[in-house]
């Protein structure tokens, strides 16, 4: 059963609540609001007692500390309970739209698409509903499928935006980036000339996909985006990509951090010859044992220790981890059992390991050279870079690409940028184009706050505005629920009013 309560706030005003009791623990099922004058109070307790109403359609007659039931105020007042929207979260967001100055885009539209995929994404026609249902907000569902032909050509000025912002007032000024690709699936099994069956970091290899390449600076702030066919090799989409960024904007110095997936010989040499600084991961398995063994040498287990070798791909900076030997050892012990367990029953191994060898597919032996090698390599980690800066400078910041991978899991999880259902090239860049904007809002909010996307929201969203009708003069009054000091902080940090 629901109840009605009110409770004295620490800023002496009176707060209008609808709790349950669990036992001796009490519930707040809804914080309605908070007034200082009666007249505020009683409509406060009228708001909530039709939100009991509609949770429990329990009778309604409350002991309120005036004496009044909530029937009787309800005649009192004339008024009637319309509803609650969410209008306070909708201003937050256009306030930081200002401040990326997304507002010039002219395109309303748009932009309300972007604030729902932040808010609570869905698709496009569901997106629209919930508009209307949050925020009273109307646009035909033909005006959107209309207007995602169009958002498209917007790409160029929204990276504009993006950067400019992230100079004025994140520091970004070129001189490192962050550069990685994830894959992204379709609700369909048909494929495309863009949308294509590639290797999948989703596990969808029915399910024809897309490339997305993302450049972030330090922090993890996107400032470029680029779409590429769902069959793409990702270490071919490194050079186009951070080739046309440079391009783009006229960069002179540019330093681009990326994983090992994006080396070879061709994107290095490449990358020279662009003129453009790598600090790249470095697979450390495919070079000689003989260098493996020197590497070892010249680190000895030492924790923090560096190392530089000069090679054909740039310097190799080395690093040890006593932290990394440990789950290195781990792993590889439970490699090494793996293996001795299938060769105990050589006729059942049906996938390839790898520490079995093997000769034709016969007299299957431990691959003991391998697990040398791997022994060797334990708690190292390399790296690739043409920068003449020291070994921590390098290493430091190839660990701040941990910042980019969050970026694709805010994408996927908050976001949810997939599963896609467009099939027209240009809404799925429209589409493409939303959720990046959507990133660039929520990953402000998270670098000023240091809260997550998904707290930021749900505090936001907990300032609620009541709409009532006064059957009288046909006026309908809004009353705002109090805004906590944990919100207003959060604002401040965001440099938003209140």
């Amino acid at each position: 059963m629901f109840h009605v309560r009110t409770t004295q706030t620490s800023s002496s005003s009176t707060a209008v609540q609808v709790v349950r009791y669990e036992g001796k623990k009490t519930i707040i099922v809804k914080h309605v609001g908070s007034g200082k004058s009666k007249s505020d109070i009683l409509k406060l307790k009228t708001v909530a007692y039709e939100l009991v109403k509609k949770l429990s359609s329990q009778p309604g007659l409350f002991d309120f500390k005036d004496g009044e039931t909530a029937d009787r105020i309800i005649q009192v007042d004339k008024s009637k309970y319309l509803g609650i929207n969410y209008t306070f979260i909708y201003e937050v967001i256009n306030h930081i739209f200002h401040l990326l100055k997304f507002d010039s885009l002219n395109n309303k539209l748009m932009l309300d698409l972007v604030l729902m995929r932040i808010i609570e994404p869905a698709s496009k026609l569901r997106s629209i509903e919930l508009l209307g249902e949050m925020f009273g907000i109307v646009y035909s569902p033909s005006n959107i499928y209309r207007q995602m032909q169009r958002v498209t050509r917007l790409k160029e000025k929204v990276e504009e935006l993006t950067i400019d912002f992230a100079k004025r007032n994140l520091k970004f000024d070129f001189t490192v980036v962050f550069y990685d690709v994830t894959t992204l699936y379709f609700e369909t099994d048909k494929s495309d000339d863009l949308r294509k069956y590639g290797y999948s970091k989703d596990n969808k290899f029915n399910q024809p996909q897309i490339l997305i390449a993302l450049i972030v600076n330090s922090d993890g702030f996107p400032v470029s985006s680029q779409i590429f066919e769902g069959n793409t090799f990702e270490g071919h989409t490194f050079i186009p990509a951070i080739v046309d960024f440079k391009s783009k904007h006229k960069v002179l110095e540019l330093t681009v951090v990326a994983d090992a997936a994006m080396i070879s010989e061709q994107n290095i040499k490449k990358l020279v010859a662009e003129g453009l600084g790598y600090i790249v991961g470095a697979r450390l398995g495919n070079i000689s044992q003989n260098f493996i063994k020197l590497i070892s040498h010249r680190l000895k287990r030492k924790n923090g220790k560096t190392a530089r070798f000069k090679t054909a791909n740039g310097y190799l900076v080395c690093d040890f981890s006593k932290k990394r030997y440990t789950k290195d050892l781990h792993e590889l012990k439970k490699q090494i059992r793996k293996a001795k367990e299938l060769l105990k029953n050589p006729d059942k191994i049906l996938k390839r390991n790898k520490f079995v060898k093997h000769d034709d597919k016969t007299n299957y032996r431990l691959h003991r050279n391998l697990i040398k090698k791997a022994s060797l390599l334990l708690g190292i980690k390399g790296y690739y870079t043409n920068l003449e800066k020291s070994n921590k400078f390098v290493i430091r910041q190839y660990h701040y690409l941990w910042s980019i991978e969050k970026d694709f899991r805010i994408s996927k999880s908050d976001l949810k940028v997939r599963p896609i259902y467009h099939f027209k090239i240009k809404t799925i860049q429209s589409h493409i184009l939303i959720c990046f904007m959507a990133l660039v809002v929520v990953k402000y909010m998270e670098i000023k706050t240091g809260k997550s996307t998904q707290k930021i929201i749900r505090l936001l969203k907990n300032v609620t505005d009541a709409r009532i009708l006064d059957l009288i003069t046909n006026e309908e009054i809004v009353l705002r629920s109090e805004i906590s000091d944990e919100i207003k902080k959060l604002l401040k940090q965001m440099r938003l009013p209140y």
